[in-house]
């Protein structure tokens, strides 16, 4: 008999996602996002973090500073971004969990890329004008989005 406490696509694909948001450096928030097919295979992950060849130990990571440019946000590579850029196939149809609701300009990459469907795990954003265009744009074409629906389940890792 097989077991039946097995964890669902949604709980693995968000899983791999969560997990992936344990590699960002960002001290305020971790993101991660996971790219997935329609035949249930992961095509990329990705995280938020400093460009490929930048010392992230040089870079600045703070929220607030003198200008904008003492701050993380002209830097910082978003993890939707990142898994894009990570993927080496087509995007077109696949379905991205990431943990975080995207932002306008994460929004365009997705649609761009073909991406049909979102899954998100949190929206903390969400009346931010940011947000609140993302989600303009994903109805203008046409691309689905789903909040996460935690089931409560605990997976455990040792590493």
């Amino acid at each position: 008999m097989k077991r039946t406490d097995y964890i669902s696509w949604d709980e693995y694909f968000m899983g791999i996602a969560i997990l992936s948001a344990e590699r960002s450096k960002d001290n305020n928030t971790q993101v991660g996002a996971c790219i997935v097919s329609g035949e249930r295979k992961i095509v990329s992950v990705g995280y938020n973090g400093m460009p490929t060849g930048c010392n992230d130990d040089e870079m600045p990571w703070e929220r607030d500073g003198e200008t904008v440019l003492d701050t993380k946000y002209p830097y910082v590579c978003h993890a939707e971004l990142n898994a894009i850029l990570n993927s080496r196939g087509d995007l077109r149809g696949c379905t991205l969990y990431v943990t975080l609701f995207p932002c306008n300009e994460c929004a365009k990459a997705i649609i761009q890329s073909g991406i049909k469907k979102v899954v998100y795990f949190s929206d903390k954003y969400s009346g931010s004008d940011s947000t609140i265009a993302s989600r303009q744009l994903f109805r203008l074409c046409g691309v689905e989005v789903q909040p996460y629906s935690p089931s409560g389940k605990e997976v455990r890792i040792s590493l």
